[in-house]
């Protein structure tokens, strides 16, 4: 994934409260409603190519003649559990995410520049990492994204079941990043952890749902190749399968941070307790949400995590 370039705020950026006041009024509908609870939504699957070649994603605009991506996908209705009030239930070593709430204030206010955002939040989120890991002894931010649902916003929330990383591209992280440390890092224990959150929560529309990771086999997993200008890195598609539990957490705020674990090299050592290190998410529409409901904005920051 790369970072999104920097914008300018628009009156888009800061609807948190003006556009939920004005919105109370529309058709007399209470637009500050947040849905709760669990519920039924519609998520959109990986659906492999037509042809049988091996599925790939152009990061930017393709090649003369190629598609921007070779694969189809496919909506299911599936139910979705809502975690609030139980957020301590679930630890990244069995389901691959966990929520920490409470977080302090960003000294990060706009979230339009990347400088700004890495000068500012960026060591916010590498102490969040250092607080809430257990057994990490070094952390590296390398890239973030943020999202936001209006038209000309540069990312929108993604409505595709995925995971951001596979082995095979966060090993290529560790020797892009960190190329003369990158052999002593890899012989030890290392993970990908994206850290997002919402920039105008409560959240009410564009939830993000995540599936655990212990109810993901391995054969779910479709790497697909993402083609950047100069390289090619690897996510990884879902193949839909029943067994897979799907959660969010409802009218998730500002305050509040999900670890979503992308990869975790342990999880690959025999008799290890960590049940996959991998989970698959996405943005889903919520029934439910309030017309005139105030559209999703977030960021969400990528970690090399290295440790024990």
């Amino acid at each position: 994934m790369t970072t999104a370039a920097p914008i300018q705020a628009t009156a888009a950026h800061n609807l948190s409260q003006s556009a939920r006041a004005e919105a109370t009024h529309t058709n007399g509908t209470d637009s500050s409603f947040i849905p709760r609870g669990d519920t039924t939504v519609t998520l959109n699957y990986f659906r492999p190519p037509l042809d049988g070649s091996a599925p790939f994603n152009y990061v930017e605009e393709p090649p003369k003649g190629q598609p921007r991506r070779n694969f189809g996908e496919f909506n299911i209705k599936l139910p979705i559990h809502d975690i609030r009030g139980k957020e301590s239930e679930y630890t990244l070593d069995t389901h691959a995410f966990k929520v920490v709430s409470n977080v302090p204030e960003s000294a990060e206010k706009d979230f339009v520049d990347d400088d700004s955002i890495k000068t500012n939040y960026y060591p916010e989120v590498e102490k969040l990492i250092l607080d809430n890991v257990p057994g990490r002894n070094k952390v590296f931010l390398f890239d973030h994204t943020i999202r936001r649902s209006n038209p000309n916003a540069p990312r929108a929330p993604v409505t595709r079941v995925h995971i951001d990383q596979t082995k095979k591209s966060a090993t290529a992280r560790v020797h892009l990043h960190l190329p003369d440390e990158a052999e002593k890092l890899l012989q030890g224990r290392y993970r990908i952890i994206n850290i997002w959150r919402p920039l105008n929560g409560p959240d009410q529309s564009s939830p993000l749902g995540f599936a655990s990771s212990a109810t993901l086999k391995d054969e779910d997993l479709i790497p697909i190749e993402h083609r950047y200008p100069n390289r090619t890195g690897e996510t990884a598609g879902i193949r839909f399968n029943e067994s897979q539990k799907w959660h969010y957490l409802s009218g998730m705020r500002n305050d509040e941070r999900l670890f979503l674990e992308c990869y975790d090299s342990e999880a690959e050592k025999p008799g290890s307790k960590v049940q996959g290190g991998r989970v698959p998410h996405t943005a889903f529409t919520d029934p439910r949400s309030p017309e005139g409901a105030v559209g999703r904005e977030s960021i969400e920051v990528r970690a090399l995590v290295f440790g024990p």
